[in-house]
């Protein structure tokens, strides 16, 4: 029996985390349930995620195959698990040395830029103004942007994205490239086509409509 797989997410104007896995699973032609929890309704969005799991925070990744079932939460966890679930969507490149590098991008995207988080929240299809920037913020900017460019320019040329093909590396920083549209962030042209091309994937439209569809409904 092949595997069944349920994603939980949040609110998709918000909820940058969720986005990571729902591109991965895109990524690897995976068919997958979708169940959407609504955000910001506390104490409601906290009980309502607890159902899924208990450490109470989406997105989580239900699996359930050969009479089995588990629960993977956490982002990066869940993109792992799908790259060696389907090796053949190659969601790692193939070199050990260049994987151990894209590694670490996904690595430093899921565990810094605080700042940026904080104040260039993700809204994805709304349009605000860049609002005045803390020193922190703006070197994680240009951290950032410094990672995307060097990336890009050794290996970018074999696929347009960060380590030629498509990677999990893409799908950890899908939501600061939009976030970086959103607030109308200056970058240099390479990273501004470098963004374009994260945008343009079909899996991103696809979630933008379904924002769009929150906005417009009151739901975000």
């Amino acid at each position: 029996m092949a595997a069944r797989y349920t994603l939980i997410v949040g609110t998709k104007e918000w909820s940058s985390w969720s986005l990571r896995p729902y591109l991965a699973l895109r990524a690897a032609r995976a068919v997958f349930l979708e169940v959407v929890v609504q955000l910001r309704q506390q104490p409601l969005t906290g009980d309502a995620i607890k159902r899924f799991s208990k450490a109470g925070r989406v997105p989580v990744l239900q699996i359930e195959e050969d009479g089995r079932e588990v629960t993977v939460w956490d982002s990066l966890a869940i993109c792992e698990t799908l790259a060696e679930r389907h090796p053949d969507a190659k969601l790692w490149p193939d070199d050990p040395l260049v994987r151990a590098e894209a590694r670490s991008y996904a690595a430093e995207m899921h565990s810094g830029f605080p700042d940026v988080r904080d104040q260039l929240s993700m809204d994805f299809v709304r349009r605000h103004p860049l609002p005045e920037l803390r020193e922190a913020t703006q070197a994680q900017i240009a951290r950032i942007t410094e990672a995307w460019s060097s990336a890009l320019e050794r290996f970018g040329a074999q696929g347009g994205f960060l380590f030629g093909r498509f990677s999990i590396a893409d799908c950890m920083y899908a939501p600061v490239a939009s976030r970086f549209v959103t607030y109308g962030v200056a970058v240099p042209a390479p990273v501004k086509a470098y963004m374009d091309r994260v945008m343009a994937l079909p899996a991103m439209r696809e979630w933008g409509d379904a924002a769009q569809i929150e906005v417009d409904q009151g739901q975000a």
